[in-house]
């Protein structure tokens, strides 16, 4: 997601959007560790969910969730199951367009290296893969992200944003074209009849990569605690599905990554708080899923600042 992390996650980095390029030259196994990492990336400013439906499948205080090491997986709520037109609503206050700098403060692994060594364990892909986190703490990437309004409240311009994200961490421009995908959980027909727009962000998207490569994104989990004066947190699980596009016979990619939220309005112009990405192994590309216990194997963190683009 990411994408990554897994996420972005999950650490991304500059060299990880450079993987799409070259993964056709690689072994197997280094292909989908390096793929696997690019979706994590991806993830690394995802959306969060709003909506009463949501948060009744919520932790408790999803703001705790930064608290521990020990995270598991939240259910699929099932708000993103029927409606058909439910998108990520933030709070009012981030209408608009803004200059984004996140900046990488911690990794963890906290069920031990093997867990984060590809769909084969690799202690030696694991280690490498903390090395080289390690030396982006502190790392800042600026992004540019916007935010608009809908009959259904504020929500992100996913197809903007995840462009922005997926080019910013790599670099340089590395996506040829962001299309929303119409899904049972998100379709066009459907939020038209709620009376939304033909122009809503869905929240479904299908990334094609100038490298042979692909990533679709599906949101199957999401949530949030009440807004409490300025403060906000909510949280977000996106499944991703990443895939080699050329003749490749190595399979694609499926990765869970949760991106946690806590958001401070400090003034008219200017948001801040912290983003938590972590991922969790999944069925259909880990040989360690069942060991992991739905645990969270790859915790990333960042600080966030948000400026409103039109004050600079």
């Amino acid at each position: 997601m990411w994408t990554v992390l897994a996420l972005f996650f999950f650490c991304v980095g500059r060299s990880q959007g450079l993987n799409v390029d070259v993964a056709q030259t690689k072994a197997q196994t280094q292909t989908s560790i390096s793929r696997r990492k690019f979706v994590e990336s991806s993830a690394i400013f995802g959306a969060v969910t709003l909506s009463p439906r949501g948060a009744t499948a919520a932790p408790s205080s999803i703001a705790n969730r930064f608290d521990s090491d020990v995270l598991k997986s939240p259910p699929i709520t099932a708000g993103t199951k029927f409606t058909g037109h439910e998108n990520l609503v933030f709070p009012d206050y981030l209408e608009g367009e803004w200059d984004a700098i996140q900046t990488l403060v911690s990794t963890k692994a906290p069920l031990g290296l093997k867990f984060i060594g590809g769909p084969q364990a690799s202690l030696d892909i694991a280690q490498k893969t903390m090395d080289e986190q390690a030396k982006r703490v502190n790392e800042q990437v600026n992004l540019k992200l916007r935010f608009v309004k809908t009959n259904f409240g504020v929500v992100e311009d996913r197809a903007f944003n995840l462009r922005s994200r997926l080019d910013s961490f790599a670099g340089k421009s590395v996506v040829a074209s962001v299309n929303y995908a119409d899904v049972k959980e998100s379709n066009r027909a459907s939020v038209l009849a709620s009376g939304g727009k033909e122009d809503d962000p869905l929240t479904t998207t299908l990334v094609y990569f100038k490298g042979p490569a692909a990533q679709k994104t599906f949101v199957i989990s999401h949530g949030q605690d009440p807004l409490d004066k300025d403060d906000w947190s909510g949280y977000e699980l996106d499944r991703s599905i990443f895939a080699l596009t050329n003749n490749s016979i190595a399979p694609p990619v499926t990765t869970d990554t949760e991106v946690i939220y806590s958001f401070s309005k400090v003034g008219s112009d200017r948001v801040e708080g912290n983003l938590r990405l972590a991922g969790y192994l999944n069925p259909q590309s880990d040989s360690l899923y069942f060991e992991a216990q739905n645990r969270a194997v790859s915790l990333t963190d960042y600080t966030l600042t948000l400026k409103r683009s039109d004050t600079n």
